[in-house]
C-alpha cells in the first residue's frame, strides 16, 4: 500500500508542476492587444489559434490528473472502505494517540501559572510551586 501511495504522490506533484508551467506559458486575454500596436510578440510555438487549444486542453488534462490523484491520496490515507470509522476528525487522532501514550486522559488537570482561561480568570499556581 505504501508503494501505491508514493506512486500517486509523485503523480500528483508532477501533474501540479506541469500544470503550473502550462498556465505560465499561456497568453492572457489582453496579450494580443499589444501585438496589434506593433510589439510583434504575438507569435507562438503552435501558431496563432492552435496554441490556445493545445495549452488549454493540456491544462485541463493535468488538472484532472491532479484532482484524481488528490482524491486517491485522501482515500488511501483514510484506509479505504474496509476501515471502521474512528468517530473523530483528523485533528483528534494525534491528540488521542499522544494522550494514550502518556497515560493522561483527554481532560488532564495541568495548571500553568499565570495562564488565563477562557472565562478571564487567571489560573492559580500549584501548591508545590507556591511553596518555593
Amino acid at each position: 500500500m505504501q508503494i501505491w501511495t508514493n506512486i500517486v504522490l509523485v503523480l500528483q506533484i508532477a501533474s501540479a508542476m506541469v500544470m503550473i508551467g502550462l498556465v505560465l506559458v499561456q497568453h492572457g486575454k489582453g496579450a494580443d492587444m499589444g501585438a496589434s500596436f506593433g510589439s510583434g510578440a504575438s507569435g507562438s510555438l503552435f501558431g496563432a489559434t492552435g496554441s490556445a487549444n493545445f495549452l488549454s486542453r493540456s491544462t485541463a488534462v493535468c488538472a484532472s490528473i491532479f484532482f484524481v490523484a488528490t482524491l486517491a491520496l485522501a482515500f488511501m490515507s483514510a484506509g479505504g472502505a474496509g476501515r471502521a470509522p474512528t468517530g473523530g476528525t483528523v485533528l483528534d487522532r494525534p491528540a488521542a494517540a499522544a494522550a494514550a501514550s502518556s497515560g493522561a486522559g483527554p481532560a488532564s488537570s495541568v495548571v500553568i501559572p499565570g495562564a488565563v482561561i477562557p472565562g478571564g480568570i487567571a489560573a492559580s499556581a500549584p501548591a508545590a510551586a507556591a511553596s518555593r
